[in-house]
């Protein structure tokens, strides 16, 4: 039997495809070396690539099952190469403990998953703490609100998505667990629960102001057609940024009633950027997949020079976010944690090994650490600041006689 490569997998770097697929290319020298010449190859251990994919697929579920049922109390994340243990108290354990039938609808939101939904709050915290009052601290209702509203939203997001992707997520290991994919969920049922989490979202909306309710719902036309992007364009990553860091400009509008652009539009695209960085390095873990199913990202289009782009990204994202600090009066706090922040980028990049899922898995959720240390910075700096003396000026008037 005769397999023969997409012709698209040649814009892969060929340890990638040794490292997911290492068994399919057992003589890797001998593979490679007719694969670069755009030879056909054959496979005889394999009669068809795509019953090997769904071979791997359910032997991984088989395994996330195993170790699922030996234990409520340990959740894990869903990553190509293993799974890592977590606490008891762990969103993923939670959800491992919660009623069967609740069980779907919680991994369908992702509630098993967090970092989704802190790096959608975190430009939330940003914009709030930026707003506070010289010397104050945030608002912690506002703050309150904000991370009620970010699970709500990055749960319908993701119900979205994958009501979108439901036949690709199927032909992805790392995706075909989900339950729209697997069927625990069917897609009216998914429709309903989608309602009832944007409903839960409106009310909050609902207790701002006229021009945050805009703004806001303003937010859900690139909640609803992110999804499709990734069929059309090699950036949907730039565009998750949009829809990511609306909490920029929506945090700053629900404290003062309306939008300082000079201060908002930076950290907007400070935080754009910012996306383009943690979801490049999360979309190479798919890359593969994604070249064989024809799904573009950032990954597939930078491929051997996504370094270098995370670089420019991450000086551009610095640079962003300095402005932002001049344009609200920011003081010392501030810029140490923008060094700290730069130094976290740089060691991310360094230290990434784009062909290993487990390592990309574990920069991008690093980036939790870096929206809270940049919150931290900017809580901070505006306990540092002092409130301006308003003089009344006076003006003298010369009688000349």
């Amino acid at each position: 039997m005769i397999l023969n490569f997409p012709a698209r997998l040649l814009q892969l770097p060929y340890s990638s495809v040794l490292t997911y697929y290492p068994r399919v290319l057992a003589n890797h020298a001998w593979y490679c070396q007719r694969i670069s010449k755009g030879e056909r190859v054959s496979a005889p251990k394999f009669r068809d690539f795509d019953i090997y994919k769904q071979n791997v697929t359910r032997d991984l579920l088989n395994k996330r099952r195993d170790r699922c049922s030996t234990s409520g109390l340990v959740g894990y994340h869903a990553t190509l190469c293993g799974r890592r243990a977590f606490s008891l108290l762990s969103p993923a354990s939670v959800v491992e403990r919660a009623p069967k039938p609740a069980q779907p609808y919680l991994r369908l939101m992702r509630l098993d998953k967090p970092i989704g939904t802190w790096l959608l709050y975190l430009p939330c915290t940003w914009s709030i703490a930026l707003s506070a009052d010289p010397g104050c601290l945030p608002q912690f209702s506002m703050l309150a609100l904000f991370g009620v509203g970010a699970v709500l939203m990055r749960g319908a997001g993701c119900t979205i998505n994958d009501m979108w992707d439901k036949n690709f997520d199927k032909k992805v290991a790392r995706t075909a667990s989900r339950p729209l994919a697997a069927g625990d969920v069917t897609r009216f049922q998914a429709l309903v629960f989608l309602g009832g989490q944007l409903s839960l979202a409106l009310c909050i909306l609902l207790s701002f102001n006229y021009y945050s309710i805009a703004l806001g719902a303003a937010s859900l036309t690139l909640v609803v057609s992110y999804p499709l992007m990734k069929r059309i364009t090699y950036w949907p990553q730039l565009y998750l940024g949009f829809t990511f860091n609306w909490g920029a400009l929506l945090g700053w509008s629900a404290i003062k009633g309306y939008c300082d652009w000079s201060v908002c539009l930076p950290l907007y695209m400070s935080g754009i950027l910012w996306t383009l960085i943690y979801d490049t390095i999360y979309a190479h873990q798919d890359k593969v997949d994604d070249v064989l199913i024809g799904v573009k990202s950032t990954a597939l289009k930078f491929n051997e020079q996504t370094k270098l782009w995370l670089i420019g990204f991450s000086a551009a994202m610095l640079a962003g976010l300095a402005v932002t600090g001049v344009n609200c009066g920011q003081t010392l706090p501030y810029y140490v944690s923008l060094a700290v922040v730069g130094a976290h980028l740089a060691h991310q990049v360094y230290t990434l090994d784009m062909n290993d899922p487990e390592n990309c898995w574990e920069k991008f959720t690093s980036n939790r650490s870096l929206g809270l240390l940049l919150f931290v910075g900017i809580v901070l700096g505006n306990l540092w600041r002092k409130e301006k003396e308003h003089q009344p000026t006076t003006n003298t008037f010369v009688a000349v006689h």
